[in-house]
């Protein structure tokens, strides 16, 4: 007999699922960004070339292509967690909240990935204007990944479970992490448009006289992530289970920025470094709603 409480436990497992599923797609997203393939479907949206599935497509349009598709998916997949959320459990539930801001905030998502099509903020677009759009993009990214992480979270829990609200440290942790998260985005636009030859190099182009927005915002990115790293272990360090596996992470995480830096930001560098970024995100999301009852 499947009784209310395990099929909560399945709801709850297929929304960990989703969440993984949807860090997949904003890896691939990154691999589009990285590869210059954001105009393998042109400037047309939701169309490819002006088509539904484009014929003999490019290397480039298979990779923008795909990330449509599987975007696609995931948009249809957290709109049916949102509808079994509502049918399974009661009015008030948190489970409900945060499977709708889910659905939300990835309707979002894909309108601002429509953006960088037709605003053409791809390929060797330098602008201000492609920066701050992809800090937005990025905010964005992480808000979504925090809603999924809630939804999956509350789905185990009873309705009427109250929790006090995280401490200042671990709050503190979570906009460090942002901000250090929008630096990273920032820098690794940089490496794709600007590769460096050496790190010698790269870093004589960033204090250049002549270097641009982009190339100086790059060196910035080390020192936040430094500074970042101390208020989340901080955080870390002070909380139990969860906790220890936010300090792990941000020791991986600053080991492979070093380790980015000295393979000068290679395309499957670049990707692992985001997904142990967004692994970390998603701990620190569960280390503040493990706030002590």
């Amino acid at each position: 007999m499947v009784t209310a409480q395990t099929t909560e436990r399945r709801f709850s497992v297929v929304a960990w699922g989703l969440l993984g599923y949807n860090m997949l797609v904003v890896l691939w997203g990154a691999f589009v960004r990285a590869t210059g393939s954001g105009a393998g479907c042109g400037d047309r949206w939701p169309l490819c070339n002006g088509v539904m599935v484009p014929r003999g497509p490019r290397i480039e349009t298979i990779i923008e292509f795909t990330h449509r598709v599987t975007s696609g998916l995931a948009l249809m997949g957290v709109i049916g967690l949102c509808v079994w959320a509502f049918r399974l459990f009661p009015r008030g539930h948190r489970a409900r909240l945060f499977a709708m801001l889910s659905v939300v905030f990835l309707f979002t998502e894909a309108l601002l990935g429509a953006g960088l099509v037709l605003f053409q903020y791809v390929e060797h677009n330098a602008s201000a204007g492609r920066a701050a759009y992809l800090s937005a993009h990025l905010v964005n990214t992480q808000i979504l990944l925090a809603m999924l992480a809630a939804a999956a979270w509350f789905g185990g829990r009873a309705a009427t479970e109250l929790r006090r609200p995280a401490s200042k440290l671990t709050r503190a942790a979570l906009a460090a992490a942002l901000i250090v998260a929008i630096s990273g985005a920032l820098a690794a636009l940089g490496d794709t448009l600007f590769p460096a030859a050496s790190v010698v190099g790269g870093m004589r182009a960033e204090f250049s006289a002549s270097a641009g927005a982009l190339l100086r915002l790059r060196v910035f990115h080390p020192a936040l992530a430094l500074a970042g790293s101390v208020v989340l272990l901080a955080a870390g360090l002070s909380a139990g289970r969860a906790g220890r596996i936010v300090a792990v992470l941000v020791v991986v995480q600053l080991l492979a920025g070093v380790v980015n830096i000295a393979l000068l930001a290679p395309v499957w560098m670049q990707i692992v470094h985001l997904l142990l970024a967004d692994l970390l995100w998603v701990a620190l999301v569960v280390l503040a709603l493990e706030a002590p009852v």
